[in-house]
């Protein structure tokens, strides 16, 4: 098992990794909308909340060597789930293999942000 770790990705707020790799599938935490730069949660709605997640989940993909077009599933979180179409519309720019997905809302997830997204991807 390999453990990923890239500083262009927030680091684990908890006792938990980035992400890890074994027989070739990589499993990564769930990344909310902080800015691996700065540390803080980024401002704006919804659609600039998951830009940031995503490129965060495409941050651990690159250090795992893998890609948004190895992505099998994903988990999404949202805080409120009449953002479901505002969700969609940013992540369908990313994640244009359309993997398999489950998406609740109606959810308070840490640091009090909007969306957080947990990938599964081939490496």
């Amino acid at each position: 098992m390999k453990e990923i770790f890239t500083d262009k990705a927030p680091a684990a707020i908890g006792p938990y990794s980035q992400a890890k790799v074994i027989g070739g599938v990589m499993f990564a935490s769930g990344q909310i909308p902080i800015d691996p730069a700065t540390g803080e949660v980024v401002s704006g709605g919804i659609e600039e909340q998951t830009r940031r997640v995503c490129e965060n989940v495409k941050a651990l993909l690159e250090a795992a060597g893998t890609s948004l077009e190895k992505v099998v599933k994903t988990t999404c979180f949202l805080k409120d789930i009449n953002d479901f179409a505002a969700f969609n519309k940013v992540y369908a720019e990313y994640f244009t293999g359309k993997p398999a997905r489950s998406c609740v809302g109606g959810l308070q997830i840490p640091k009090g942000v909007l969306v957080e997204v947990e990938v599964i991807a081939e490496v």
